[in-house]
């Protein structure tokens, strides 16, 4: 019988980390992603370390559409050569639904009947470590493919998972920067410029910038290049200044100060700052001016996708899985100072 390997593809986790590394934040519409050059970079990888065929990559996600049905992106991945679509589902709040359960049957259905010898799973979830003893009971070797932060770490992975697992590799950085991108609006699909369009802005009595806009300072943080520690991946001028009639300025949020930790709250007030403001970086990367007044008008309910990158976010910088509900009270309230703050012309 002929040996074979397989990748199993936690795509909330892979492109969230992916986001992270490329802009920032989790926020998944904050990058675009060429898909067939990822897989196919995937593929390669897992191949060359196993040096197996591949029998085929299992991707699970939420099927994008009413009761899980894919959407047009996801068909398109679907009919990849050697790609099996594996979807879940949404709820109504937009939490995911029946993607963790499927990847966890399948590594121990697929163990028990030795599918492939040697599975790569692109995960950090610990809910996976039970399956992944299963498959290992019955031969099978499981190998994390991680994404990687800027320092080579694993970046969102369960130390649980991590001791369970056979082996880990990090996704090759080159995979990253190739196939995930910035999200920026097409030219064509802005707005033409008009006074009586702009969304209403909280003034602010600091000057706004008059040439490029002030991201780089954005989540910056105060000490951290005295300690000689590399500044966290922002999203750069250049790419939100692509976009033409919703050019982004951030006025006064360079030089942030250093807050004493609060017990009450159980993160620091920088902490809370540097997610909110980066997580508003990459929204306002693929956002309009109406859709940013939209946003407000909405106020006090943050959207899934935003909250739920919010809460990633920090319970990443945090290095803990377990939000307080101060915490996150404290932190939804930051993302509205600081989206006051933000102006789009």
């Amino acid at each position: 019988m002929r040996s074979y390997c397989a990748v199993h593809v936690d795509v909330g986790y892979l492109l969230a980390t992916a986001a992270t590394y490329v802009t920032g934040s989790s926020l998944r519409r904050s990058v675009t992603v060429d898909y067939p050059a990822l897989i196919a970079r995937l593929i390669e990888q897992a191949e060359q370390n196993s040096e197996l065929p591949m029998l085929r990559v299992n991707w699970y996600d939420s099927g994008a559409r009413p009761g899980g049905q894919p959407d047009f992106i996801q068909e398109e991945i679907g009919q990849l050569p050697r790609v099996k679509l594996r979807l879940g589902r949404l709820s109504y709040s937009g939490d995911q639904k029946g993607v963790d359960i499927r990847i966890g049957l399948d590594l121990a259905i697929q163990g028990q009947h030795r599918v492939a010898d040697v599975v790569y799973l692109v995960s950090g979830d610990d809910d996976l470590t039970e399956a992944v003893e299963i498959a290992q009971s019955h031969g099978v070797q499981v190998v994390l493919l991680a994404v990687p932060d800027h320092q080579g770490r694993p970046h969102g992975v369960s130390k649980h998972l991590r001791r369970e697992v056979d082996g880990m590799l990090m996704i090759a950085a080159e995979t990253i920067e190739a196939a995930v991108r910035p999200t920026a609006i097409p030219d064509e699909l802005l707005p033409a410029p008009a006074a009586e369009a702009a969304p209403e802005v909280t003034e602010i009595e600091e000057p706004a910038p008059t040439s490029s806009p002030a991201v780089e300072e954005v989540c910056a943080e105060p000490a951290a290049e005295a300690k000689g520690e590399p500044r966290p991946a922002v999203p750069s001028p250049a790419v939100l200044g692509r976009r033409k009639a919703t050019r982004l300025y951030l006025p006064g949020w360079a030089g942030a100060q250093d807050v004493p930790f609060d017990p009450e709250v159980g993160v620091t007030m920088q902490q809370v700052d540097h997610v909110a403001k980066q997580v508003i970086a990459s929204w306002c990367g693929s956002a309009t001016p109406e859709q940013l007044a939209e946003l407000r008008e909405d106020r006090p309910t943050i959207p899934t996708e935003l909250d739920r990158a919010l809460l990633r976010d920090l319970s990443t910088k945090t290095q803990d899985a377990h939000i307080s509900d101060d915490a996150r009270q404290h932190l939804r309230e930051r993302f509205w100072v600081h989206l006051d703050r933000v102006r789009m012309e």
